[in-house]
């Protein structure tokens, strides 16, 4: 199970850091990703990281401003978003796929309930 938190309100230009805590204990052979989703559109890839923590992957929208971390002893990944833009705005959600990821969302196994992300001008 993923948990992902740490969504809320700011205002364009500001920091904000998601949080994906997963309850699975092989945590550390996972990669994962991140993507959002507005109402009524298409899930988004903003990035993931891979099960090393060696390489990381960006949609070219984010890939200047967000970054992406993980903690395997708190089985713990963060995305770090900077620089928040208006169309930001989106739910986000941590995602898991065994061993490699994906910028496919349909390739990953295991996904978290959501955090709203809100940017204001």
């Amino acid at each position: 199970q993923l948990e992902d938190s740490g969504g809320g309100l700011v205002q364009a230009g500001a920091s904000l850091r998601l949080s994906c805590a997963a309850s699975e204990r092989t945590f550390s052979s996972y990669s994962i990703g991140w993507f959002r989703q507005a109402p009524g559109k298409e899930r988004e890839f903003v990035g993931f990281i891979g099960w090393s923590a060696i390489n990381t992957n960006f949609a070219d929208s984010v890939k200047d401003r967000f970054t992406i971390s993980r903690d395997n002893d708190k089985n713990t990944d963060y995305l770090q978003m900077n620089r928040l833009k208006t169309e930001d705005k989106d739910i986000y959600y941590c995602t898991a796929r065994y061993y490699r990821g994906s910028s496919d969302p349909e390739e990953y196994n295991y996904w978290g309930q959501g955090t709203q992300v809100t940017v204001s001008s």
